[in-house]
């Protein structure tokens, strides 16, 4: 048919429009699969913004989702005509000009690319196309768009056969005020209200022209351009925008050397509610998945997805009432302490005089301040003081209160949080994640997101070291003073440590003994005689993963590591010395319930059956040695039922700053930190502070109610007979003698005497499983 065109230049041009035709016709119909989805005239009409992605429980209880919440669509009349303007005058100067796509500024956008000068061609429309229609996503894919090169050529094709079905359906002033809708500007900002509220406290429609400047430039990198955290940049970028409108008549000389010289004019004051239905769980959901969503091209806000968790809902109801009653209670005991006296103090029990301006230059508002108030701090200060009404967390519930910001440093300041998670170790899945008192107020997951020293919670690696070369729990040592001399970054050391009480019986203990009553003097003899770079290496075998100074405090807890770190490490003596990856999720379906990913459990045998059986006996000695620093569990009666047995292990660092307790039962692990999150803030005593009196009692609570409820599935019962023949000897109890006072979890802190005596309904030690 064409060869009837006998010019051949007309020829091959009809030739060419003719293929062009095909191919645009091919990419619409998703011809044999090879171009992917393209919206229909329907999707155009009824454009759908993001389908949220759900979080499951394990029993299909929903209890989380993710969603663009804090998006407020406006409408044309109520968006500023200098956001208009910078828009168009940056993104897109011929916008009222074009009926889809600028083919001009597509080949001239060529050309300086090929010059070095890299610029978009793409129209307002075209981005629109891009953002609302989601052209580019997953859904959108077809065969041939595996191909890099020809990717991105379909791509840019199907931008424009969707620009030009929105330019047939909606006129210009609707696409601009899709486009402001639907545009991200980062801070979780989504929507051009939500954006003009969020950073000046202005609705869209008061926006003047350098607020709108700054709002448009930030679209170019909405994390680059920052008027929070990059505000040099954010004004840089402003007045590039500013210098645009200008250029194509939006903005007056004289009004652009106004607007240039403004400050970024950002007021944080608003407050909106952007939860967005947020929890501890759903957010380390979120992190958790954060790489396999990258890998795999899906988007959790926006993809619809259905994630189902290892979570136990019950027992995740027990454990944040527990959490919620026990932390109630030592925030009074705290207040009580403390009373009006500021509670920020160094080691020596001395106030910290600037740790409030320290505190203040923390904040991202500060460097905003130094920026408007060109380093006066007299005007800073005034900031920082002025009242003004908000709302905060009490343990009574939500509280309307007049603060300044220095009042709201010195409440929150004084409010202890903590970190609680069970795992199940014969399956690597985590039942219980608890990241703190309240999602809303308090955000920071103090289950792995936080660090803290572990305390005497480390000591069992120690321990366990011992054990793994050549030791028995019975072996004994004498409570007597230790020198250990090491070399550390080139320097001579000596580490003399104390006992809590500063006193040394001259006691011999078994291992078993000495573990079970947190010895400091024998873990740091063990320490001496196996090696801390050993030490060391058995507490990474084990699943910590954090990095570990290689000195001889390191068996006594002085390194930061997370609750995530210290149940994944326990879990190995349950678990047969298998380490395991823990699960928090185990499927991932699409919104028909297709199954995307499934997730299983990865072990590695780190350590011998028989050396993970008798850690498993060293921990019960926290409760049956003499003085053992699990005792305080005794006064749990719900806990002692059917010969039920518990293993566990306190911790606390120094000063009283993080109070630990990691609890062993036949099926769970569970690890709680307690502290203030600045680690200058703490208790003053043992009795008030140690992890016996702070994180213990949360395990209590937490596993009476689980053991109350016969649904739960986790029943009383003794810690599993050996998996394999023991050869080292562990039968050895311990002489039963009142004592008078008994060591503490910590550092190296005063004693509890309280805990001295033997405890009334304490079990005989070294009884057989």
């Amino acid at each position: 048919m064409f060869r009837r065109i006998k010019n051949k230049y007309l020829r091959y041009t009809v030739l060419f429009i003719y293929s062009v035709i095909i191919f645009f016709c091919c990419i619409e119909l998703n011809f044999l699969w090879l171009f992917g989805y393209s919206p229909d005239m329907q999707d155009i009409k009824e454009p759908s913004l993001s389908v949220g992605s759900q979080v499951y429980a394990a029993d299909g209880k929903l209890i989380g989702e993710y969603y663009h919440e804090n998006r407020s669509p406006v409408d044309f009349k109520s968006i500023s005509p200098s956001l208009v303007n910078a828009l168009i005058a940056t993104e897109d100067v011929r916008f009222y000009k074009h009926g889809a796509v600028d083919f001009y500024s597509f080949f001239t956008s060529i050309l300086s690319t090929a010059k070095g000068d890299k610029r978009g061609g793409s129209t307002i429309t075209q981005q629109l196309a891009k953002n609302l229609y989601s052209t580019r996503k997953r859904k959108s894919q077809g065969l041939l768009t595996h191909i890099p090169v020809i990717r991105t050529f379909i791509y840019k094709c199907k931008e424009w056969l969707t620009a030009y079905k929105i330019e047939h359906v909606y006129d210009k002033n609707d696409i601009i005020t899709l486009y402001l809708n639907t545009v991200p500007f980062g801070n979780n900002s989504f929507g051009i209200k939500t954006a003009s509220l969020k950073f000046f406290n202005k609705t869209p429609d008061a926006v003047n022209p350098a607020e709108a400047a700054m709002l448009i430039g930030m679209l170019k990198a909405t994390s680059t351009y920052n008027p929070i955290n990059n505000p040099d940049r954010a004004i840089e970028r402003r007045n590039t925008v500013l210098s645009q409108m200008q250029k194509y008549g939006y903005l007056s000389a004289a009004d652009y050397n106004t607007y240039t010289k403004m400050p970024t004019g950002i007021n944080l004051s608003y407050v909106e509610d952007d939860s967005h239905g947020d929890s501890y769980i759903r957010e380390a959901v979120g992190r958790w998945l954060k790489k396999w969503c990258a890998d795999n091209n899906y988007d959790l806000y926006e993809d619809g997805l259905k994630i189902y968790t290892t979570i136990d809902s019950r027992l995740q109801e027990y454990a944040e009432e527990a959490v919620a009653e026990k932390m109630k209670m030592l925030q009074r005991r705290f207040d009580g302490i403390w009373g009006t006296k500021n509670p920020w103090r160094d080691s020596k029990g001395n106030e910290i005089a600037d740790f409030l301006p320290k505190v203040e230059q923390h904040l991202p508002i500060y460097k905003l301040l130094v920026a408007k108030y060109h380093g006066d701090l007299t005007q800073i200060n005034q900031y920082f003081e002025k009242r003004k009404r908000m709302r905060v967390f009490t343990w009574n519930g939500e509280k309307d209160t007049t603060f300044s910001s220095v009042d709201s440093i010195k409440y929150y300041a004084r409010i202890l949080n903590t970190g609680m998670m069970t795992i199940e170790p014969s399956t690597g899945k985590i039942k219980v994640w608890v990241g703190g008192i309240n999602h809303k107020y308090f955000n920071y997951d103090h289950v792995n997101q936080s660090k803290r020293q572990a305390g005497s919670t480390f000591k069992p690696f120690a321990y366990l070291t011992a054990l793994d070369n050549g030791f028995t729990p019975c072996d004994k040592f004498t409570d007597q003073p230790v020198s250990i001399k090491y070399n550390d970054g080139g320097k001579d050391q000596v580490w003399a440590p104390n006992n809590a009480d500063f006193k040394f019986t001259g006691q011999e203990m078994s291992l078993r003994w000495a573990m079970g009553k947190s010895v400091n003097s024998i873990t740091a003899q063990v320490t001496e005689k196996v090696g801390w770079d050993k030490i060391v290496d058995y507490a990474h075998r084990c699943g910590i993963e954090s990095p570990l100074k290689a000195v001889p405090s390191v068996s006594l807890g002085s390194n930061d590591v997370s609750v995530y770190e210290m149940v994944r490490a326990y879990s190995t003596f349950l678990n047969k010395g298998q380490r395991i990856d823990p699960l928090l999720v185990t499927k991932i379906t699409d919104q028909d319930g297709n199954v995307l990913q499934e997730f299983t459990l990865k072990t590695q045998q780190v350590i011998s059956e028989e050396i993970a059986w008798l850690m498993l006996y060293m921990f019960r000695g926290g409760m049956e040695e003499p003085g053992g620093t699990s005792q305080a569990l005794w006064e749990y009666d719900g806990l002692w039922k059917k010969d039920n047995q518990i293993g566990g292990k306190t911790g606390t660092s120094s000063d009283y700053v993080d109070g630990w307790y990691m609890g062993i039962t036949k099926d769970l692990v569970t690890g709680i930190w307690v502290g203030a999150d600045d680690r200058s803030i703490h208790f003053n005593t043992s009795e008030s502070g140690e992890g016996s009196h702070t994180a213990l009692p949360i395990f209590g609570s937490f596993m009476q109610r689980v053991y109350a409820d016969p649904q739960s599935g986790y029943t009383y019962g003794p810690f599993p007979k050996p998996w394999v023949k023991i050869t080292k000897t562990y039968d050895c109890p311990s002489p039963r003698m009142p004592v008078d006072s008994a060591e503490t979890d910590s550092l190296g802190m005063p004693a509890d005497t309280s805990r001295g005596a033997e405890l009334p309904g304490a079990k005989p030690s070294g009884t057989n499983p």
